[in-house]
């Protein structure tokens, strides 16, 4: 493995972690925990993406990280 897909994986693994921990009832879609699993793997996957020059995955985990950024900050108010 290069440090592409050591970067993409772990990204991946962890919005799989959060997909996970929510379908089981581990973690609330609402939580902080769970946005956060999402904006760093979602960051991650879209920096490996970045790194390849694959740009429609770009545009997804780019995409997935905002969105969770927004959720984010909106249970913070």
């Amino acid at each position: 493995m290069n440090y592409n897909d050591i970067i993409g994986t772990i990204g991946v693994g962890l919005i799989l972690l959060a997909y996970f921990c929510n379908t089981f009832g581990w973690i609330n879609n609402k939580s902080k925990q769970f946005f956060l699993l999402n904006i760093i793997g979602a960051g991650l996957a879209c920096y490996a993406s970045l790194l390849i020059n694959y740009w429609p995955f770009v545009i997804l985990e780019g995409t997935w990280f905002l969105v969770s950024v927004i959720g984010l900050l909106q249970k913070a108010k």
